[in-house]
């Protein structure tokens, strides 16, 4: 079995959407498949294949989080001592050592991620650069454009 990592956070936005998708999605779906057997012909009723496809994602997106939160490894770093170690699930502060652009990142599970929200995978090249470094600790991370050499200036546990 495969465990996933995850926030707090996250398995709880995970919780929300599977609610919303057995309570919400789920029975708006069937009304659709009800509304569109009314009208007919099946073969070529277009709004009876599309509720159809739609049935099929979201059944397919419900069995996806049972699956991730059944397995789920929650893991809460405010529950955390802070020693300073970049860990899963930490705020980490880095700057850029060849223009000295600084960039806060915090390292989340695969289904969290959002790189607009500076949420990082902890699957990511930056994330598993990151791991296991610490405060000070200068770090060289492969990226498209080359090797960047990175220092770690703080790291937080919220």
């Amino acid at each position: 079995m495969n465990q996933y990592p995850m926030t707090a956070k996250g398995a709880d936005l995970l919780r929300k959407e599977l609610n919303e998708l057995k309570s919400v999605k789920r029975p708006q779906i069937i009304q659709s498949i009800a509304e569109a057997r009314e009208h007919g012909d099946l073969k070529e009723n277009a709004e009876y294949h599309a509720a159809r496809e739609q049935q099929s994602f979201c059944e397919g997106r419900i069995q996806d989080i049972e699956g991730k939160l059944s397995n789920a490894q929650i893991i809460d770093v405010t529950k955390m001592t802070n020693n300073g170690k970049v860990i899963f699930g930490t705020t980490v502060t880095i700057i850029n050592m060849e223009n000295d652009e600084e960039t806060t990142y915090k390292i989340v599970g695969d289904d969290e991620s959002d790189i607009k929200n500076n949420l990082i995978s902890v699957n990511s090249p930056i994330a598993r650069g990151l791991i296991g470094k610490e405060i000070d600790d200068i770090v060289n991370i492969q990226t498209p454009a080359g090797t960047v050499e990175f220092e770690i200036s703080a790291v937080e546990y919220v």
